[in-house]
């Protein structure tokens, strides 16, 4: 299947697993009324402790249960074993494979990309490190480049910079763009990110920029389906729904698809599955 537009969350649960007067708590026209016609996700996988990023977002590149593999819950960025997996199965390297297009629309700073690749330890991402396995750019030419603060500030307090109808516009960009390719991904980190800056004594900027940010993807969301892209939204953990812990959390997870039927899912494991299924591998 072509067209298939993957916005991909960090560190988002589900709004069922979120406490009361939550981030989700607000108006989010688009976003919030496909999360809550589906089944949330399991991201615990019967492991003890807290979900990752690391195995996490393997688990939805691979469709594997990366947390067996590595025998707990592993992160942020992917050791020797998760890369192997990665290029062994990820869905970029399958893709590719099998000659289809895979691109990964993220802006990413050089200077990023010169620290996650210096030294013999990996720094970078599951996501830039899985399209990197399968011999694809990073920062590639031809697509809209997009940044995952969605235009807040990248350090506190997080000021909103650009305005939510330049988000959507860049939406419809990427939807446009995705009828040109088989899987075009958008790895969106930031919200982990801001997700770590809650607690007890986390200020009212935290809550104001975690609420900014579900707006953002809200707009980037509603862009790309004004511009009839297939898109799939999904989630590796929890940590900013609840803002007043500054960890990650065992919450549930969202995974809806619109424009094209997912099978059932019932962990981030299935879910990558389905993912995988939708793109005919």
């Amino acid at each position: 299947m072509t067209g298939l537009l993957w916005l991909a969350l960090d560190g988002v649960g589900h709004p069922l697993d979120a406490p009361p007067d939550s981030v989700w708590d607000q108006d989010l026209p688009t976003l919030r009324p496909l999360v809550d016609a589906v089944p949330a996700l399991d991201a615990v996988l019967g492991v003890p402790g807290l979900p990752q990023s690391g195995t996490g977002q393997s688990c939805w590149l691979t469709g594997q249960n990366a947390v067996a593999l590595m025998g707990e819950h592993f992160g942020p960025h992917p050791g020797p074993t998760l890369q192997a997996l990665l290029r062994a199965a990820s869905l970029p390297v399958r893709l590719t494979q099998a000659g289809g297009r895979a691109v990964l629309a993220n802006g990413y700073h050089p200077a990023y990309l010169q620290a996650g690749t210096r030294g013999p330890r990996n720094r970078l991402g599951c996501f830039p490190f899985a399209f990197q396995a399968a011999g694809l750019p990073l920062n590639p030419g031809g697509v809209p480049l997009l940044g995952a603060t969605l235009g807040l500030a990248y350090t506190g307090p997080w000021t909103e910079e650009g305005a939510l109808d330049e988000i959507a516009r860049h939406g419809e960009a990427l939807g446009r763009a995705a009828a040109h390719v088989d899987l075009l991904t958008a790895d969106l980190w930031f919200s982990d990110l801001l997700g770590h800056q809650g607690g007890p004594e986390a200020g009212p900027e935290v809550w104001a920029a975690g609420r900014a940010y579900l707006r953002r993807v809200d707009a980037l969301l509603w862009g790309a389906l004004q511009a009839g892209a297939r898109v799939v939204l999904s989630s590796d953990h929890g940590n900013l729904e609840n803002l007043r812990v500054k960890s990650h959390t065992a919450a549930r997870v969202p995974f809806f698809g619109v424009g094209l039927t997912l099978a059932p899912a019932t962990t981030i494991v299935d879910g990558g599955q389905a993912l995988a299924a939708a793109l005919g591998l």
